[in-house]
């Protein structure tokens, strides 16, 4: 008998009962929240789109944040949330450290900013900076964007080769992404670079292999850019056998191994890729490592940076940015990473990570949620089948957005967690407690 005769009610589909729900919660969200709508109102007439930042952009409206202190942010219709965005990596040492108030505030009295010149900060964080990752030679940039552009401008110029090797769904700052196989259509020299379509798995490491085995021999490879751990793909960690692999394909070929640790020189005491034994010939860095400040450095192999940015020799490229070394970042950051970040503390902040991710999939098993990462950073996924061979199903993380932030929890609607230093473990155990009672209440879509 069909179920739509009077009889029978055919049962609705799961993507049926998340729109249901999906629009419920956002309706929620709008009520909730007048104050950030109408601020948004106001921004649209000033800024694109309402915003300066394009991450930051959500539908049917951002939320505007008032102020932060520790581990947590306000709105502002004043909700309090815990704060698991992380300032997407950067925000690692929360809101109001003593120890980077105390740095700011004693540069400003001490110091003063922008003081047009060399200054013995900088010295001093680049000495920090090349014994904690392993560099013979580091340089200062405002971001990790700056950072990568200038380490495939060392490349370039060192080999006198054009193209670049990167990995799908890499991204190496806001005009080097690789979503989709492709460049992004604002990837700078958009066409020398060359996609390797997978990324990350032992049978992805054959690939890479290839891939610039047959870039090489066209005569113009420059180097091989990759990330230890996708971050803005998911945080998905690459296999060792895989960066390995991609790693003497490039030093085989003479091509410039570029590391992108921008988001993952927290993932262990001397980064991600000493961690898996690389020996990467430039590393790229940002985040975290300006003390809440721009920052972003680039370094690695003396004969590399000597040659390409060492002013006093001849032919070599010029790498000049009036905030480069300003006084507040460079005593900000060393503070941060000397007193705060030691390398005791980033070990145990990861344990704590990798804890509670395990904690999170032990919640989610048997549903469509998966999470990933290492450490402290990690990304959640909606998969219809809960495999990652199966249909993203962005209604489901939309609908986990909405209902997380009503909980007080704030994270990016992407579905991206990066912990900060002295988040109260109950809040930790609480949001555990968050993620279950959500797949109870919508066991009909998540279950698989």
């Amino acid at each position: 008998m069909s179920c739509e005769s009077d009889l029978h009610t055919c049962p609705k589909s799961s993507h049926q009962e998340a729109a249901e729900a999906l629009a419920a919660a956002q309706s929620r969200y709008v009520a909730n929240n007048l104050f950030s709508k109408k601020q948004h109102e106001l921004a649209v007439e000033l800024l694109p789109g309402g915003n300066t930042r394009t991450l930051l952009h959500t539908s049917p409206f951002p939320l505007c944040m008032k102020h932060g202190k520790g581990t947590f942010v306000w709105d502002e219709d004043g909700h309090k949330y815990t704060d698991f965005v992380g300032e997407l990596s950067a925000g690692l040492y929360g809101h109001s450290h003593p120890v980077i108030r105390t740095a700011i505030l004693s540069t400003f009295d001490e110091t003063g900013l922008s003081l047009g010149s060399t200054t013995t900060y900088e010295a001093r964080y680049a000495s920090l900076l090349c014994q904690r990752f392993k560099l013979e030679r580091v340089r200062m940039t405002n971001t990790g964007t700056e950072a990568n552009l200038h380490a495939l401008a060392a490349a370039r110029h060192y080999t006198g080769k054009k193209k670049v090797v990167v990995f799908n769904g890499g991204y190496h700052g806001a005009c080097f992404s690789f979503g989709g196989g492709k460049a992004a259509p604002n990837t700078a020299d958009k066409g020398d670079f060359v996609v390797v379509q997978n990324y990350g798995d032992d049978e992805a490491a054959a690939e890479a292999r290839r891939v610039i085995e047959e870039t090489a021999r066209e005569g113009d490879l420059a180097a091989v850019l990759v990330e230890g751990m996708q971050g803005a793909g998911g945080c998905l960690p690459g296999s060792k056998k895989f960066l390995l692999a991609a790693q003497e394909a490039a030093k085989n070929t003479g091509a410039i191994f570029i590391l992108d640790e921008v988001m993952t020189s927290r993932l262990a005491p001397h980064g991600l890729g000493q961690e898996l034994g690389l020996s990467p010939d430039l590393v790229t860095l940002g985040k975290y490592l300006g003390g809440g400040f721009s920052f972003g450095a680039f370094g690695g192999r003396k004969e590399i940076m000597d040659s390409v940015y060492d002013p006093r020799v001849k032919g070599s490229l010029a790498h000049s940015g009036t905030f480069n070394n300003n006084t507040m970042t460079m005593c900000a950051g060393f503070a941060g990473l000397n007193q705060v970040f030691t390398e005791e503390v980033c070990v145990e902040l990861n344990r704590v990570g990798d804890d509670l991710r395990g904690r999170l999939n032990a919640v989610a098993k048997g549903t469509r949620l998966r999470f990933t990462g290492r450490g402290s950073l990690i990304g959640l996924h909606f998969r219809e089948n809960g495999t990652f061979e199966s249909q993203e199903r962005a209604d489901l993380r939309d609908l986990f957005w909405f209902e997380m932030l009503e909980e007080g929890f704030w994270i990016t609607r992407r579905g991206f967690i990066a912990m900060m230093l002295d988040t109260p473990k109950d809040e930790l155990d609480r949001f555990v407690d968050a993620v279950g009672r959500f797949l109870e209440r919508h066991a009909g879509i998540m279950m698989v």
